[in-house]
């Protein structure tokens, strides 16, 4: 009965899917045929905050974790101030980090959005003395987006010309899909002249809007080329987006409302069983359920189709997910667990144990395997990273949530 009862919650919330059959078997992750990796896990920080990036913020050519108010620099991750954010309403007002030099002066900067205002600030890194210092981070304008209600942001190249867009994911399902390029515009500013200040107009960072949708987004969003043409779509809860040819902003993108689903932010667009099409993985970002949508041979009118595959549905609000080669066999694993109290603790397993899990794939079975890589400790927020953070030839993970921002050190297989 209870392998029916999801069948029917699938059909209605997945139309246009072909579901897996369930059994009970598949309600519980797959053995593991090695014990996978061992972490070494480092406490940065314990506050609401549920962003973060890793970037040489220092230029010391060590690799640093940024995570809201502060930066934690290598190989030591000592805090050091880098902004203010207001608390709200059980989160911290920031729903996003993203480090990229927006000045072009060789020092990485931070751009960060939140989820209610509406405006979108980047933070100038002051320079080495200033950093050793320890003194905050200017904050500065980079434009006004007029949207309210962001799930949450990417920094992403839609057009390919190697200069990312600044694309807003609502979490209401009318709202417009805007994207922003970076760009400079001629502002009045305000500038010091020793004790005096004056106005001046100056070329500055700015935003300009393009319109990807007139309305349909929703909760979730991820990009990739989901109908084999060559060209990046975009994924978004009320269906997809088909990238024109030629200019990709030159005419609004196609909709094509194949789905309604609450997913993750983002979900994970790549040809798993390499097939030559393209399949989703996708998180429920608020309730229990990890999957990967199998692209099956279209419609004879070109419609795509999809079979739904269980995943996981051991733990809750697996919101963000992240996939990175961990233990170095050349094929990415999945990374995700559970978003800490996304909705306040509100959702279904909303106040069960923090989790952490990694899954390896098999392309010949075509299954994920689950490794747990910590449970009832560290969870997750909105973003996953990974990078070398030691130098020491593994990937490592950084994730920042409400169980606090954690650096997970990659030790390599534990050994028998």
């Amino acid at each position: 009965m209870k392998s029916l009862a999801w069948m029917a919650v699938a059909v209605a919330l997945f139309a246009g899917l072909v579901p897996a059959t369930p059994s009970p078997a598949q309600d519980r992750p797959k053995p593991v045929p090695r014990p996978g990796l061992r972490f070494e896990i480092r406490q940065l920080c314990v506050d609401a905050n549920e962003g973060c990036a890793i970037a040489d913020v220092n230029r010391d050519g060590k690799l640093d974790v940024i995570a809201g108010r502060s930066w934690y620099a290598g190989p030591d991750f000592a805090s050091r101030p880098l902004r203010s954010i207001e608390d709200w309403n059980g989160y911290v007002q920031s729903n996003g980090d993203f480090a990229y030099d927006v000045d072009g002066d060789g020092w990485t900067d931070v751009i960060a959005g939140s989820f209610i205002p509406t405006q979108v600030h980047w933070y100038r890194n002051p320079g080495k003395e200033a950093l050793a210092q320890g003194r905050m981070w200017e904050q500065h304008l980079l434009g006004d987006t007029g949207a309210s209600q962001n799930e949450g942001q990417f920094l992403h190249d839609l057009d390919g010309d190697g200069v990312p867009e600044w694309v807003v994911d609502s979490w209401k399902k009318q709202a417009p899909l805007l994207a922003w390029k970076l760009t400079r515009e001629t502002r009045e500013v305000t500038v010091k002249q020793g004790r005096n200040q004056k106005k001046v107009k100056k070329q500055v960072p700015s935003l300009q809007k393009i319109v990807i949708g007139e309305k349909m987004n929703g909760h979730g969003m991820g990009f990739g080329d989901l109908n084999g043409d060559g060209r990046e779509d975009i994924f978004v809860e009320t269906g997809w987006y088909e990238r024109p040819s030629g200019d990709a902003f030159a005419q609004p993108w196609k909709h094509h409302p194949d789905w309604n689903v609450h997913a993750s932010n983002p979900v994970i667009i790549r040809d798993l069983d390499a097939d030559g099409r393209s399949d989703i993985i996708v998180g429920k970002g608020h309730d229990f359920g990890l999957s990967w949508w199998q692209q099956l041979a279209p419609e004879p009118g070109g419609k795509l189709r999809w079979k739904q595959n269980r995943i996981d549905t051991g733990f809750s609000q697996p919101h963000c997910l992240h996939m990175a080669d961990l233990d170095g066999d050349g094929r990415d694993e999945l990374i995700t667990g559970k978003r800490v109290f996304a909705h306040n603790g509100r959702d279904p397993g909303g106040k069960e144990p923090p989790c952490l899990y990694y899954w390896t794939w098999n392309p010949d079975t075509k299954q994920f395997a689950r490794v747990t890589i910590d449970e009832g400790r560290v969870g997750t927020g909105l973003q996953i990273r990974t990078a070398d953070l030691n130098g020491d030839g593994r990937l490592d993970i950084a994730v920042a949530g409400k169980s606090g921002t954690y650096v997970l050190l990659n030790k390599g297989p534990w050994i028998e």
